[in-house]
């Protein structure tokens, strides 16, 4: 289940006691969960607040409400709070939240989806870009499309065989090859232009 520190406690205490509402408690959710986007949503809640399904963690001196649809999600995270000279810091480790990877006896499209979605794309994304899955064969054939600013980039050669593809064979057995079937002449605003690269 969820733990939370002493300090957090304590933290959230203080600031239900300044509100002065009464059955105001700490509601805790997963946003996208299961995916890169994941994050972990904290809020006030009034008893009116709430749908009726959310599980109940008793503190001293509050609730903490955890949405029923978050609840696997978050089994197993922390609250803490850390007092510094300048203030104090809320922090919340959630380490269910982004999903887990594909066991090896799950098929090759999903892991080599898990694996595009949860360590390719991030990487692609700080370029503007990303790749979709639109095929893995058979023989272990990844095919893919580009998209974002990798549509039409110069380097997209470049990162399809020294990123992509290197990372797909070293990461996912099975996997023996990776190609891309994107028309990058119809790309709109690549990162680096073909004619640049």
């Amino acid at each position: 289940m969820i733990q939370i520190s002493e300090s957090a406690q304590a933290h959230f205490r203080k600031l239900i006691e300044r509100e002065a509402l009464p059955g105001l408690g700490v509601r805790l959710s997963a946003v996208h969960p299961g995916t890169v986007r994941a994050d972990v949503r904290l809020e006030f809640a009034e008893p009116g607040d709430l749908r009726g399904d959310e599980w109940a963690v008793d503190c001293e001196g509050f609730t903490l409400w955890l949405e029923a649809d978050s609840v696997n999600w978050l089994d197993g995270a922390e609250i803490d709070y850390a007092s510094q000279a300048t203030g104090g810091q809320l922090q919340i480790r959630a380490p269910r939240i982004k999903g887990e990877a594909p066991a090896e006896s799950a098929s090759l499209v999903e892991r080599v989806r898990w694996l595009v979605e949860h360590e390719v794309n991030p990487q692609l994304a700080r370029h503007g870009g990303h790749v979709s899955v639109v095929e893995v064969s058979g023989e272990g054939v990844v095919v893919l499309r580009f998209g974002g600013g990798c549509h039409g980039c110069g380097m997209a050669d470049v990162t399809l065989k020294q990123g992509i593809e290197k990372t797909l064979l070293e990461k996912v057995p099975g996997v023996t090859a990776v190609r891309d079937v994107t028309d990058h002449e119809t790309g709109v605003a690549p990162y680096v232009p073909r004619d640049a690269a």
